[in-house]
């Protein structure tokens, strides 16, 4: 599965995007930033409702191949600048991450 197939399933919208057919091998979901750090599998699409620039990092740091900002949450001008700067894949969605996940994998 390709980045731009997930944004198309979720109708999301697009904060940064770098690769828009980097494939996508695994998902997680969650907002314990540790856990996603040493849980997250490398190439993977990462389900969140975090909106700071500490997103940004943990993006980094677990090569996930794109950030999902659930319910509507917009990232804060730090996030976006950062997101920007680093080439990280990042979309919005207004759907809950449950549901999201849902889309993605219908």
């Amino acid at each position: 599965m390709t980045i731009q197939h997930i944004i198309d399933a979720l109708g999301a919208r697009i904060v940064h995007l770098e690769e828009p057919e980097r494939d996508v091998t695994g998902g997680y979901c969650g907002d314990f930033l540790s856990n996603v750090i040493s849980k997250a599998p490398a190439d993977s699409v990462w389900f969140t409702v975090m909106n700071n620039q500490n997103v940004a990092a943990v993006q980094t740091l677990a090569d996930i191949s794109l950030t999902v900002l659930c319910e509507g949450i917009e990232p804060d001008e730090h996030l976006a600048a950062r997101a920007k700067e680093k080439g990280l894949n990042m979309v919005v969605t207004d759907l809950a991450v449950y549901e999201a996940v849902k889309a993605v994998n219908g």
